[in-house]
């Protein structure tokens, strides 16, 4: 399978100018003639850091009819790939609901699913509700079982569930998704100046840290052991940039999990806006040693 995350510094409001940020990167990438699946991060379009409902009131998209889901369709009928991107929703009904939202769309421009982000991180709960469905997870065209979720969906639950109760990773587990997919807006713990040191290198504090929150797949193939372990393929499509001061992680990241452990197909530098291309019949560039 030929996956591609697209990863970008967009600017808070200025979603014209994001969108052609956006297809510039695509048209400066080496995009194979058979990719199977183009990721975009959370909001991709309107960036991330609003502080309330009123901000970001002038920039929500009716559900899968916005400016967001026109350029998915577009984008997945050129590629004739399927297409995920993130985008701030309001319902048509009464009374409407805003959610944190990922449309997915097929290679023929058809809508496969509307995906409302269920774990809302502190900044989501000004203006969004939470998902009333506990993430997603079913077959998306021909990529097959799917479990989709947005950043904070693989943290623990407002940070007090359990450390230990992995909620996403378990849905995923139980659904049986070889194929696990998570756009985002992930923070940096790092300041603008040590971002900007060797910014195409990744933060690695901050591919450690998901690796960690998928661990029960790593238990599980262990347990199983070679003949019995699927191996699963779990995509990390982040944004980059600044927003009000706030730093975002960049480091999108392809991820291999199988009985030998967690192996990084590739990721991109914590600054760099590029477009990651991987396929996953490859070999892994990197092997991550754990200290379990």
């Amino acid at each position: 399978m030929k996956i591609a995350c697209l990863q970008f510094a967009p600017e808070m409001g200025k979603v014209q100018e994001n969108i052609r940020r956006a297809e510039e990167l695509l048209q400066k990438a080496s995009i194979p003639t058979n990719l199977d699946w183009l990721i975009l991060p959370e909001l991709a379009f309107t960036g991330y850091n609003f502080q309330s409902l009123e901000e970001i009131k002038p920039y929500l998209e009716p559900t899968t009819s916005g400016i967001s889901t026109q350029w998915a369709i577009q984008v997945a009928k050129h590629y004739k790939c399927h297409v995920t991107v993130g985008y701030p929703e309001i319902t048509t009904t009464e009374p409407p609901t805003q959610y944190n939202s990922t449309v997915t769309v097929g290679p023929t421009g058809h809508i496969l699913t509307n995906y409302h982000k269920t774990f809302l991180y502190y900044t989501d709960e000004t203006w969004s509700a939470e998902g009333p469905t506990k993430f997603y997870s079913g077959p998306l065209g021909f990529l097959g079982q799917v479990t989709l979720g947005i950043c904070m969906d693989i943290n623990p639950y407002k940070f007090t569930a359990p450390w230990t109760d992995y909620e996403f990773c378990n849905a995923a587990i139980d659904s049986a998704s070889p194929l696990v997919c998570v756009s985002m807006a992930w923070l940096a713990q790092l300041t603008p100046e040590e971002l900007r040191d060797k910014p195409l290198e990744a933060d690695f504090a901050t591919v450690a840290y998901w690796v960690e929150r998928f661990q029960p797949f790593v238990e599980r193939a262990k347990e199983r052991g070679e003949e019995n372990s699927m191996p699963v393929v779990i995509v990390l499509a982040n944004r980059c940039g600044m927003e009000k001061g706030v730093c975002y992680a960049g480091s999108s990241t392809v991820m291999r999990i199988d009985q030998n452990g967690v192996s990084l197909y590739d990721t991109l530098g914590k600054l760099e806006e590029s477009v990651l291309i991987v396929d996953t019949t490859e070999r892994p560039k990197y092997q991550v040693k754990s200290g379990k």
